[in-house]
Parts: structure tokens; C-alpha cells; sequence
């Protein structure tokens, strides 16, 4: 049996996903969490082989949590699955030691055959985006200037987002400016938006 753990905020998702997953003669589903941040000790505590990782969720996002599974649980694999199918959350997730990336209309099967071949140490990657993220490349932003845009997301002004990270009003300007130059935006929400929908943040 490949024991797997559940990471996702909505608990329907992850009752249906336990539910599909249980359906298969070789595979159980061992622990289920609602926040990144408790992945690494339920799958410690559980015997989980296969943590299965929503991106967006309390605590910890996904590609943090898969982080945080690589450093502390080495043995242990991880499979993005997730409704945010975007190019740049597959390099930022593989890079951060996922061996796969899903989106969650994946049929039960493909999701489950998915899981075998990571638990396996193969790597799954929805094929439709792995091309996506190969043309579109590596973020062009700084980890300062991805820190900035996702205090600009919420429309924190300058002043507000300076005091939040400990630099002058002008040091974040200049990087918000670096940052609204490589997204080609205008604005510096435009440019959160922007480097958003692209999975930079």
C-alpha cells in the first residue's frame, strides 16, 4: 500500500479526493490537513509517502510545503494538485523539490496512475503546462521584488509595505519600478496582477 497524505483548505476537496483515491486497491490515504504548516509532522506522524499538496492554502502555501517535505522528510514525495494550473507555479514547485505537478480536473485514474509513478521517483508534470512553463521561462523577479508585489496585491501603499519589510520608501520604489519594468506593466498593481496569473508569486 502507498500511504498518502491530503493537503487542502477546502475539506470537500479533500473528502473527495480521499474518497477516489481510497477506491484504489493499492493506495490509502493516511492523513488529511487544511494548512501547509501542519504537513511535514502529519506526514511524519502518519508514515504518509506521498504527500499530495494544494498551492493556496493557510499557514504555508504548497510549493513551501513541498520545501519543507524535501528538507525534513527526504523519503517522502510530493504532488502539487491544484485548481491554479499555472506555468509559473510548475518550475517554482519542481524546483522546490515537487515530483509532480496535477491540476485537479485530472481524471481519477490519470491522478492515481500520477501518484504511483511519483511514489515510484518518477516525475508527473501536466504536459499542457510543463510546454507553457518551458516558453515562458524562469520568473524574472527578484525574491525582494516578488515580497513587494504581494504586499502591492492587496493596494498597501508605498509608505505601508516600506514599514511592513524594513526599507525606505525609496528602495521600494525602485524595486517595485524594476519589477513593473519586467512584467511590462504600468502599475504596480497591474504588475502583482500580472506576475500572479503567471504563478511568480
Amino acid at each position: 500500500m502507498i500511504k498518502l497524505l491530503l493537503a487542502d483548505d477546502q475539506a470537500l476537496v479533500r473528502g473527495a479526493l480521499a474518497a477516489l483515491l481510497d477506491l484504489e486497491s493499492d493506495l490509502e490515504v493516511v492523513a488529511q490537513v487544511g494548512r501547509g504548516d501542519e504537513v511535514v509532522e502529519a506526514a511524519r506522524a502518519s508514515g504518509a509517502e506521498v504527500c499530495l499538496l494544494d498551492i493556496e492554502m493557510p499557514g504555508l502555501n504548497g510549493i513551501d510545503a513541498a520545501a519543507a517535505v524535501r528538507r525534513d522528510l527526504p523519503e517522502v514525495r510530493s504532488l502539487i494538485v491544484t485548481t491554479f494550473g499555472r506555468p509559473g507555479y510548475v518550475r517554482r514547485a519542481i524546483e522546490a523539490g515537487a515530483s509532480g505537478f496535477v491540476v485537479k480536473d485530472t481524471p481519477a485514474r490519470q491522478l492515481a496512475d500520477a501518484v504511483r509513478r511519483v511514489h515510484s521517483g518518477l516525475r508527473v508534470i501536466d504536459p499542457d503546462l510543463a510546454a507553457e512553463s518551458l516558453i515562458d521561462g524562469p520568473s524574472p523577479l527578484t525574491g525582494r521584488e516578488r515580497e513587494l508585489l504581494t504586499y502591492a496585491l492587496d493596494g498597501a501603499p508605498v509608505a505601508t509595505i516600506a514599514a511592513r519589510v524594513h526599507l525606505s520608501e525609496g528602495t521600494v520604489r525602485n524595486h517595485l519600478s524594476a519589477a513593473i519594468g519586467k512584467t511590462g506593466a504600468t502599475t504596480r498593481s497591474e504588475a502583482a496582477r500580472i506576475a500572479q496569473d503567471r504563478g511568480w508569486l
